[in-house]
C-alpha cells in the first residue's frame, strides 16, 4: 500500500498576551504531514482525494479497476442531471419490467408499484437512498432513446458510458444501470465522478438525506406514500458525512463512495471490496481532516425493513 498525504489544514495558534500559547480547541484539527502514518483499511482498493481540488491524500490500489456494485448508480444520477432541460418533476409511469427486474436479478428495490406515476426527482431518491433497481431502470427507460424498451436502456448504458469517456475515467465501464454484472471502475474514478456528480444541488440533497417520505398518484387513483432509507450509514454516525452511495454484490464485496464536510473543506474517498466499509471510510476522513473520529463513531442502524446494500 501507498498512501499520498498533503496538508489538508492548517492549525491555528493563538498567542496570548505575554507570548504564551493559547489551548488548542478540541475541534480544531492538527495538520497533516506527509510524516503522518497512512491508516491500514480494510478493503482491497481506496482512495481520498479534496473535494475542490481532487488532490490525492490516500492510495491503496487505487488505480485497480474492480467491480463497483450500486455505485454504478452515482453515474445513473449524473447522466440523468446532465441531461439538458431536465425537468425533475417530469412524472414516470411504474412499468411492470421494472418490478420484474428486481425480482429476476435479486436486486435492491425501492419497491415502486406498478401503474403509479413518480417523478424524476422521486426516482432520483430512490435509486440513491434505498438503491432501488427498479428506479435505476425507470430512469434508464425513461432518458434512453429508441422505440422498445430494450432499445432506450441500450442507449441509456451507451450515455453513461460516453460520459466515462467524457469525464476521463478510463478504467470505467458500464453494463448495467445497478451495477450487478460486469460493471467496473478504479477507487479513483468513482471519486472524481462523485466530484462531478456534486456540481449538481440536488444531487448533493439527495445523497445526504437519512429518510425520504413522499407521495404520488397511485395506479387506483388514489395517493401512495413512500418513505426510503438510506442504506449510507456513515450518514449521521461520522461527523460532517454528506454522503454518497454503497455498494454490494457478491463479486464487489461491500463498497462505499463517501464524502464529509468540515469548515468548509471537502473530502471525496472509495473502499471497494471492504471488510468493513464504515470504518476504512472513517479512518481516512480522520486521515484527511487530521482528526480522531473513528474510534468513537457509532453506526446509524437501518429501521427494520430497510433496504441493505
Amino acid at each position: 500500500m501507498t498512501a499520498r498525504t498533503t496538508n489538508v489544514r492548517k492549525t491555528i495558534a493563538a498567542v496570548a498576551a505575554g507570548g504564551s500559547l493559547l489551548a488548542l480547541s478540541p475541534l480544531v484539527a492538527r495538520a497533516v504531514t506527509s510524516d503522518d502514518p497512512a491508516p491500514a483499511v480494510t478493503a482491497k482498493g481506496a482512495a481520498l482525494v479534496d473535494g475542490r481540488s481532487g488532490t490525492a491524500l490516500f492510495d491503496k490500489a487505487a488505480d485497480t479497476a474492480r467491480p463497483m456494485a450500486s455505485t454504478a448508480k452515482i453515474m445513473v444520477a449524473s447522466v440523468v442531471l446532465d441531461t439538458d432541460g431536465v425537468d425533475l418533476d417530469r412524472r414516470v409511469t411504474v412499468r411492470k419490467q421494472y418490478r420484474d427486474y428486481v425480482a429476476q436479478h435479486h436486486a435492491s428495490t425501492a419497491d415502486l408499484q406498478t401503474g403509479d406515476k413518480v417523478t424524476v426527482r422521486q426516482l432520483l431518491y430512490a435509486s440513491l437512498l434505498p438503491s432501488g433497481a427498479d428506479a435505476a431502470y425507470a430512469l434508464a427507460d425513461t432518458y434512453g432513446t429508441g422505440d422498445t424498451r430494450a432499445e432506450r436502456v441500450g442507449s441509456f448504458l451507451r450515455k453513461m458510458n460516453a460520459k466515462a469517456r467524457e469525464l476521463h475515467l478510463r478504467k470505467t465501464a458500464f453494463d448495467t444501470f445497478d451495477g450487478t454484472r460486469g460493471d467496473t471502475s478504479t477507487p479513483t474514478e468513482l471519486a472524481r465522478l462523485t466530484r462531478h456528480a456534486m456540481r449538481h444541488s440536488t444531487f448533493r440533497k439527495v445523497v445526504r438525506t437519512k429518510r425520504y417520505k413522499g407521495e404520488a398518484p397511485a395506479a387506483n387513483g388514489r395517493t401512495r406514500t413512500y418513505t426510503w432509507t438510506n442504506t449510507n450509514q456513515l450518514l449521521g454516525a461520522y461527523d460532517g458525512a454528506i454522503g454518497i452511495k454503497t455498494g454490494t454484490t457478491e463479486r464487489a464485496g461491500k463498497c462505499l463512495v463517501f464524502a464529509a464536510d468540515r469548515d468548509g473543506k471537502t473530502l471525496v474517498g472509495t473502499v471497494l471490496d471492504s471488510d468493513d466499509r464504515y470504518t476504512d471510510a472513517a479512518k481516512l476522513l480522520d486521515h484527511g481532516f487530521g482528526s480522531d473520529s473513528a474510534k468513537d463513531m457509532k453506526i446509524r442502524e437501518l429501521p427494520s425493513g430497510a433496504q441493505h446494500d
